[in-house]
């Protein structure tokens, strides 16, 4: 049962978790000065509670649909490991620990971080359902994921400014997200058509690729305009070119005939998000 548990949160695949937790990360190192340990701890934990429980939110949503699916047929609820008022359970035990989590924060920072929790709400609970109605649903992701960058800064600072700096650091974790997340779409194409289900992979089409190059293009771009901004040291930019080459290329390798490499793509984001996080600290560090 804990492994089907550990499944259904997808503690077992840490990428998936650190796609998550990298945008956090810019957000903390784009302060003025270093965060302090302890607050890191936090948003890591609150991170694994928040992602943990969108899984299951997603899976509780799609448990009709996923058996029909190669990629989701042998997750818990699909293959009927873990029952429906067991990931129940679960999601209500997620919910509590991000709560507690945001209760250890810094208290002149509690109040604006609850506020901002509460507005995750929503896209969290749309998000499983929009592909059965929206043609872009990895852009509701995309939103969920803006989160991750806004909920952090306010720990950190108490409040969303400078704007400018926090507005650019949202929109490179969105289209980044946007991007990583339309790929991981792209192996789902024929049973989701099947199904009758919406992605932005069917909706862009052959646009897809390009799409996601763009993506990749300006959220590099972006995050450079917050560092830029937040006054980032010179360590920052060398390996930040590497990351945004790196990410140009991956997005090229999609017009590749025969391109199937999907989850090795999704893989090779989270090292290259990862590699902007390290750029972000030697910057500040530095």
């Amino acid at each position: 049962m804990l492994r089907a548990w550990l499944e259904l949160l997808r503690w077992d695949k840490p990428s998936g978790r650190l796609i998550l937790l990298v945008p956090a990360g810019w957000a903390l190192w784009l302060q003025p000065q270093p965060p302090a340990a302890t607050l890191v701890g936090w948003i890591v934990l609150g991170g694994l509670a928040v992602s943990g429980g969108g899984c299951v939110v997603n899976d509780l949503w799609d448990r009709r649909f996923d058996p029909a699916v190669e990629r989701t047929r042998t997750r818990p609820l699909a293959s009927g490991r873990v029952s429906v008022a067991s990931a129940w359970v679960l999601l209500l035990l997620c919910i509590a620990a991000a709560y507690a989590v945001l209760q250890a924060l810094p208290a002149p920072n509690r109040s604006l971080c609850l506020q901002l929790a509460w507005a995750t709400g929503l896209p969290v609970l749309v998000y499983p359902s929009a592909k059965r109605w929206f043609g872009l649903p990895q852009l509701v992701l995309a939103l969920c994921w803006g989160f991750a960058v806004l909920l952090p800064w306010a720990a950190a600072a108490g409040s969303l400014t400078p704007l400018p700096t926090v507005a650019l650091a949202w929109l490179a974790a969105v289209l980044w997200t946007f991007g990583f997340d339309t790929v991981y779409a792209m192996s789902d194409r024929r049973d989701d058509a099947a199904l009758g289900l919406r992605s932005s992979a069917l909706t862009l089409g052959a646009l897809a690729p390009l799409t996601v190059r763009l993506c990749y293009g300006l959220a590099a771009l972006a995050l450079a305009a917050a560092a830029f901004l937040s006054g980032i040291g010179p360590a920052f930019w060398p390996l930040w070119l590497v990351a945004a080459c790196g990410m140009t290329r991956e997005g090229w390798m999609l017009e590749r005939p025969g391109f199937s490499g999907y989850g090795r793509h999704f893989q090779r984001q989270v090292l290259l998000g990862s590699l902007l996080l390290l750029a972000l600290i030697l910057g500040r560090v530095g």
